[in-house]
């Protein structure tokens, strides 16, 4: 491959990475189905990859994978007994071999917004949803988020295959519910979100730490949704969260992949800008919550603690007071067990060690979090700050096998190793 080819190859990776989201919600869209719609999509790439070596790239590539795109739909329309009917919706453009009039932006928007609803909804299992969503919004191959999860290809490739079906038979109209529908959907596309995030900012298994990459097509997806549907507070208050989050991803690991604590990064390398533009979004959600009348949500709440954390020069300058505080309103509306020992880390900050390993020892006797290697590894840290030194470390030596990520395990042991005997 000569040099030019390789520079059309990589325009056309990064033309597609932007544009695929746009391109697939249109054409579904126009056929009512997902999994055609991507299929078409591709046609479409592939059509890029043999026709910009030699024609250039066109001065508005994604008008011109959108016509590809609907002329194969067309191609297959007409091989339908309703083609007439469908080619109507289609559009009288789609016959023209010149790229039609650029959509409006509104209706980019609400295609978009069909699509993340559609990809999200509650009838697939969240790790179906993240996959699809991956694959059709993020832009990533079936090859990259099986890198990203550390899964064979072939089983994320069934993943996408099975929940792009099920959708098919389930009926699942390519649409933004409206009313109560609308507040349960968007509950779970905001998990979605959320959960690709956290896998890149703490990776479950494997041997790096985080995975940045994933952690930046989360908070793309944040972004877009937040432009989407700026009237929604919790989706402010993720985009918020993420952002703060994001801030810190340079500084917790160091340059040879080990793990750095909370405590003890260094916070000059922590993001200002998305520092900032967390603190905008929070605002945001703010704002919108007031404007109807509601206290903030959980992910609001969440990123309100990390903005109590970006807001202090030192750990040690820290507002324990106010993020424990935080943490009660947050346990009310999100009473699970991760979120009690949250709390609890924050009460033994706040209030003591003594104070916070009550708190841990209420989660320990529910089995929930029973192979959750956090939890013996926070307790261990509240032993040892009683000066519990041969308890602590046989729970950090508990947590090291339990820790499915190597850099965390390895954290495990110096810690155990480290502590007085």
């Amino acid at each position: 491959m000569n040099q030019t080819d390789e520079r059309v190859r990589r325009a056309v990776e990064a033309v597609w990475r932007i544009e695929a989201p746009r391109l697939i919600a249109g054409l579904a869209r126009v056929l009512g189905d997902i999994g055609l719609a991507e299929d078409l999509a591709q046609d479409a790439l592939v059509a890029a990859l043999e026709q910009w070596p030699d024609e250039g790239v066109p001065r508005n590539p994604g008008a011109w994978l959108m016509t590809v795109g609907k002329r194969r739909a067309v191609d297959l329309i007409r091989r339908d007994q309703t083609y007439a009917r469908k080619l109507e919706l289609v559009g009288r453009t789609l016959d023209s071999d010149e790229p039609g009039p650029e959509p409006k932006a509104e209706a980019i928007e609400d295609d978009l917004l069909r699509l993340v609803f559609t990809a999200c909804h509650p009838v697939l299992a969240p790790q179906a949803r993240v996959a699809l969503t991956l694959r059709l919004l993020g832009g990533l191959s079936t090859a990259d988020i099986a890198r990203a999860y550390l899964v064979a290809e072939a089983t994320i490739a069934q993943r996408i295959v099975r929940a792009k079906r099920l959708l098919a038979q389930k009926r699942v109209p390519f649409e933004v519910p409206t009313g109560a529908q609308l507040a349960e959907r968007l509950s779970s596309v905001l998990e979605v979100v959320y959960l690709i995030f956290n896998e890149g900012y703490s990776a479950t298994a494997g041997d790096d730490w985080m995975r940045p990459a994933l952690c930046e097509d989360a908070l793309r997806l944040a972004r877009v949704l937040s432009g989407l549907m700026p009237a929604e507070p919790e989706v402010h208050g993720l985009t918020a969260l993420l952002e703060i989050q994001a801030s810190r991803v340079a500084a917790r690991a160091t340059a040879q992949g080990s793990v750095v604590l909370l405590a003890d990064q260094d916070r000059g390398r922590w993001n200002q800008l998305l520092i900032r533009r967390g603190f905008s979004a929070l605002a945001k959600a703010d704002a919108a919550a007031k404007a109807r009348g509601e206290p903030p949500g959980p992910y609001a709440l969440q990123a309100a603690i990390a903005a109590s954390h970006a807001r202090a020069l030192t750990a040690r300058d820290t507002d324990w007071n106010t993020i424990a505080g935080l943490y009660d309103a947050l346990i009310v509306l999100l009473p699970t067990p991760v979120v009690a020992l949250n709390r609890a880390v924050a009460v033994a900050q706040a209030r003591g060690p003594a104070a916070g390993l009550a708190l841990v020892d209420e989660v320990a006797a529910d089995d929930a979090l029973k192979d959750y290697h956090l939890l013996p590894a926070v307790r261990a840290d509240l032993l040892s700050r009683l000066g519990r030194y041969d308890e602590a470390r046989a729970e950090l030596e508990r947590a090291a096998p339990l820790a499915r990520n190597r850099a965390e395990r390895s954290l495990l042991v110096d810690r155990a190793a480290a502590l007085p005997r």
